[in-house]
């Protein structure tokens, strides 16, 4: 893994050592603060290289056309909801995507099954444990936003969202993000609609760069990706893990999301 990731600078390989208490603190800090923490640089330039020479030819046969009108939260009835609400207006979502079977024994892989990732997350995260997702094509995902391409607004699955970005687009690409904008006793409908309205001053933005490890509250933050421009494609590796195992997703989301079922 040394070979991958940049353990002399992110001891994750040595739980319990100062540096990774260390890095541990500094990450629960920025969660804190600002709902999320970043590694950039975590993954070598050359780890990054041969991810993207094994991804590209996968993305160019195999991946799915993502491309769906939707509301934010992926439901066409929300209990508690009127129909007419602003916070369920329509949004456009569109991206390549590559799933987990598709990346079996690929840099990706490794990085995502390496147990001493889930035991830093975990530790970030105040979790007892953390697994990786049994589901096979929802475990880890390579999504590419090319050209026009987007991901709109919404929340995520999992209390807590980690991702790798394996290559910059050339313009756009823009990280957006509301932090704690619901919890689990407050919706907070009418907050979500000023955010769709663009009328939250709380929403802050960001732009990674690639070999960047990124973890926010993905289940509470309100999120979405600007559309992309230029000839290079933003490439972004979703990794899902979970405090129970054996977590899946239902046949219908596994075909809304990925085209198919498992």
């Amino acid at each position: 893994m040394h070979d991958i990731l940049d353990l002399d600078r992110f001891p994750l390989d040595r739980p319990g050592s100062t540096g990774w208490l260390d890095l541990v603190a500094r990450c629960k800090a920025g969660l804190a603060a600002e709902g999320m923490f970043n590694l950039e640089g975590l993954m070598r330039p050359q780890a990054i290289a041969k991810a993207m020479a094994e991804v590209g030819p996968i993305m160019e046969r195999l991946s799915f056309l993502h491309k769906r009108h939707h509301n934010i939260y992926f439901r066409k009835e929300v209990p508690g909801l009127a129909p007419d609400h602003p916070a369920l207006q329509m949004v456009d979502t569109i991206n390549h995507t590559v799933c987990g079977d598709q990346l079996e024994q690929t840099v990706i892989d490794w990085v995502y099954s390496w147990p001493q990732m889930a035991v830093f997350l975990a530790a970030t995260m105040d979790k007892s444990a953390l697994f990786t997702m049994a589901d096979p094509l929802a475990r880890m995902n390579i999504m590419r936003y090319g050209e026009g391409e987007a991901l709109n607004w919404h929340f995520d699955r999992s209390e807590f969202t980690t991702t790798l970005l394996l290559q910059e687009p050339s313009g756009g690409g823009e990280f957006l993000y509301r932090t704690d904008l619901r919890s689990d006793s407050n919706p907070n409908f009418d907050g979500v609609a000023r955010v769709l309205e663009g009328k939250d001053p709380e929403v802050k933005s960001h732009f990674l760069k690639a070999g960047t490890l990124n973890v926010f509250k993905g289940k509470n933050t309100l999120h979405k990706v600007t559309k992309c421009k230029g000839p290079q494609d933003r490439f972004i590796a979703v990794f899902s893990y979970y405090e129970r195992p054996g977590v899946r997703f239902t046949k219908e989301e596994q075909v809304g999301f990925y085209g198919r079922a498992a």
